[in-house]
């Protein structure tokens, strides 16, 4: 465990640097412990859910590579392992569950959920003083395969999907309302074709009579706010998919929902940092899945990476924490699961931490003036800035392990519970 007195004694110091640009070190560290992200509980167990259906991960190109021992099997380990990965996170966060994490004591198809099938996630999260968030599972079942959901031509097969997507709703409004804090309740399909399709107008004009059909029931915004996500490609749909960005952008300005920005689904060079002012121009609020595509949407670890950092700047920048929602979206098998949780959220924490210690107003007064030299000088600068011995006091005073004593916790709990899952 790090000395408290030589981090106190460092976080001094560094406190001392960032008031010389005008920057209050305590009031960063108050916003970023308001600011809760939302922990993807598929990271726990490989997108695996508790269907225990024999069909698999079909239909969607969900897929989880590697074979780290020690992943939860049951709702109870899930649960487990997520207390143990949220007491080395600072701050207070959120569970993102989807629903193919059902706890139905026998088989339930998806359209015939509710929200007593989740009881027991709303009663830890209640315990754990958490919120929660969900999404409907519109991929590893029978009924997609074909790789149409909602768009499906198939009317029984629409009409399937759709009924999912309702009650999916019902069951993130009763989340939000027992919970007492609103539940996105985000909503992607795998639709698309893998090779170049004649039609590219009738599977979108099915899935916009779907949409209309799923949030036709109005519902109380301060238990549930509707999401939308887009993607560019997907495996098995690589030349087309129906639910576009462009697509999504107009249904949800049209329709008052969120609009969820994946950081994996777009071109590798198209960065979403550059979007969120643009869409929160005519979006009330919108929803982040932060995740790292390597080459494609490969879902790997987030990691404190450039994009991250602008996307964090991007949020403090425009003033945009109350309107965006941030959860994770990410699954490595290849290493310790738990581990996964942990570097992703600090990282997200930390990103957000630098972003809060910018001394943005004096850089907007330098970039209005046209003093462009100053603004490159100061912001190269402002890297070297001594911002891990803020995050360090942070950590300890949310009283979570600092630097990298939380990775000793996770070989223990390694050692002594995941090692004996067989």
């Amino acid at each position: 465990m790090a000395d408290t007195r030589n981090i106190e004694k460092a976080y001094e110091q560094a406190r001392q640097r960032y008031a010389e640009l005008g920057v209050d070190t305590e009031t960063a560290m108050e916003r970023l412990s308001s600011t809760a992200i939302s922990l993807h509980c598929w990271q726990g167990d490989d997108v695996g859910g508790f269907e225990k259906t024999e069909e698999g991960l079909s239909g969607g190109g969900i897929m989880a590579t590697g074979a780290y021992p020690g992943k939860a099997r049951t709702a109870d380990e899930l649960r487990m392992d997520l207390e143990k990965a949220l007491s080395l996170i600072p701050g207070k966060h959120r569970l993102n569950l989807h629903a193919m994490y059902a706890e139905t004591k026998g088989k339930v198809e998806r359209n015939e959920l509710s929200a007593e099938h989740f009881a027991a996630w709303i009663d830890w999260a209640k315990a754990n003083g958490l919120g929660m968030d969900f999404n409907g599972t519109f991929f590893s079942h029978p009924k997609a395969e074909s790789g149409f959901t909602l768009s499906s031509a198939d009317e029984g097969t629409r009409r399937f999907w759709v009924e999912h997507g309702s009650v999916c709703r019902k069951i993130g409004s009763a989340m939000g309302k027992e919970l007492g804090t609103p539940c996105v309740t985000n909503l992607w399909i795998p639709d698309g074709y893998k090779d170049i399709p004649v039609d590219r107008k009738g599977p979108r004009e099915r899935l916009r009579k779907s949409l209309d059909e799923i949030f036709a029931e109005s519902m109380d915004k301060t238990c549930l706010l509707d999401s939308v996500e887009s993607k560019l490609f997907g495996i098995g749909s690589e030349s087309y998919v129906v639910g576009s960005h462009e697509f999504y952008l107009g249904y949800a300005i049209e329709n008052k929902t969120l609009l969820c920005l994946d950081t994996g689904h777009f071109h590798p060079t198209e960065v979403v940092s550059d979007k969120i002012s643009s869409v929160l121009m005519f979006l009330d609020e919108i929803l982040l899945h932060v995740s790292r595509g390597v080459r494609w949407d490969s879902d790997h670890v987030v990691i404190l990476s450039d994009e991250l950092r602008a996307i964090a700047e991007e949020l403090i920048r425009g003033d945009y924490l109350q309107r965006v929602h941030i959860g994770l979206d990410f699954f490595d098998a290849s290493i310790n699961r738990v581990a996964a949780w942990v570097i992703g959220t600090r990282c997200m924490l930390k990103a957000l931490l630098i972003a809060l210690l910018e001394p943005t107003e004096k850089l907007r007064e330098i970039e209005i003036n046209g003093d462009y030299t100053g603004r490159l000088a100061i912001l190269e600068e402002l890297k070297t800035l001594p911002f891990g011995a803020v995050w360090d006091y942070y950590c300890i005073k949310k009283e979570v392990p600092a630097g990298q004593a939380w990775l000793d916790e996770v070989k223990a709990y390694d050692k002594d519970v995941l090692s004996k899952r067989r």
